[in-house]
């Protein structure tokens, strides 16, 4: 009998060891298992594995109970392997023989993921050469002595490079998780997970994993109110004056804070609100190509699928036939009075 349900679900294995950090643990189970159709079918099924089942140590004062072996690896779609205490075994950089073992055990085609120090385990097992990956910014020099082969991007929250994909730590797993699901299902249902686990809907890989000034101290203006004023303009032009102007701020020292407070320019940020505005609209409505151009801010439908394009390797058009179904169309509709976190 196999590990998973035979369902039709996207099955995902969350491989963990001694010394595992439960809050990784319990991201990929909550994330995932947010995710549901319109009439409330479960759009994952995520199991916990281990290189032998058993009790595991974990960072803090209890255990985990893992019913799982490596067999799960063999059946899974997708592979997450989060952060231990232990991680990669042994300072050479070499996978201990049981977990050699274990990672042997992942079927061809499967998307294999990592969370923050779990990146050693995929570069240990020779899954990361010549790609680019990510992982803690306090473990990237160690990684590197370790791994000079991979091209390691301390900066960013995650990456993502097809069938492997890698996040910086903790709460990036979060960020990642959501990105899969946006990859998997679209916007729609990856907000609506979003939405219920009370996190930020989308914050894009590029983004710095160190904002040095995320909650502004007393002496210092935010940028918020800007931001905000955006998000509820995104079809209006926006210039870094106006921006500017909400903070009672000149455009020089708007733009130096809101890249302290958000860890990108105001322009990125600006334009990627506009993308996720225009996946959200090509997906959830019937409106042509160049009203959703225009809603979204993009003014042309040129310049939409330019950005697009950039965003997702895909036009308007071929990502509103990927995206768009009946369920996920209702999908506001259908689970909008459902349980929250």
């Amino acid at each position: 009998m196999g590990v998973f349900a035979e369902d039709g679900r996207h099955r995902v294995a969350v491989l963990v060891r001694h010394g595992l950090l439960p809050m990784e643990l319990g991201i990929v189970h909550r994330i995932f298992g947010q995710a549901e159709t319109a009439d409330g079918q479960r759009l994952y099924e995520v199991v916990t594995c281990a290189p032998e089942p058993g009790e595991l140590r974990t960072d803090v004062d209890f255990t985990v109970k893992v019913g799982h072996g490596p067999e799960a690896l063999a059946e899974a779609d997708t592979v997450v392997v989060p952060a231990s205490q232990q991680d990669y075994g042994t300072d050479d950089g070499c996978l201990s023989e049981e977990m050699a073992r274990a990672v042997a055990r992942i079927r061809p085609g499967a998307r294999v993921a990592s969370i923050c120090t779990g990146l050693f385990v995929l570069a240990a097992a020779g899954l990361l050469e010549g790609r680019r990956a990510t992982t803690h910014w306090q473990t990237a020099e160690q990684f590197r002595q370790l791994f000079p082969e991979v091209e390691l991007d301390a900066n960013v929250l995650y990456t993502d490079e097809g069938r492997v994909l890698t996040a910086a730590g903790v709460a990036s797993g979060i960020d990642l998780c959501l990105h899969m699901i946006r990859c998997d299902h679209g916007a729609v249902v990856a907000n609506e997970v979003a939405r219920r686990t009370v996190v930020p809907p989308h914050r894009e890989g590029g983004q710095a994993q160190f904002i040095r000034r995320p909650v502004p101290e007393p002496q210092y203006s935010s940028t918020a109110a800007a931001r905000a004023w955006v998000l509820e303009h995104l079809d209006r032009p926006v210039t870094l004056r106006k921006l500017a102007s909400c903070e009672a701020m000149s455009v020089r020292t708007f733009t130096r804070r809101f890249r302290e407070e958000v860890g990108v320019s105001p322009l990125q940020w600006l334009t990627r609100q506009r993308v996720e505005r225009a996946r959200q609209l090509l997906e959830e409505t019937e409106l042509t190509v160049d009203r959703v151009a225009s809603d979204a801010g993009f003014g042309t439908a040129a310049s939409l699928r330019q950005h697009l394009q950039a965003a997702t390797g895909v036009s308007p058009s071929a990502y509103r036939s990927t995206y768009r179904s009946t369920f996920r169309s209702a999908y506001r509709e259908g689970c909008g009075g459902k349980r929250g976190g």
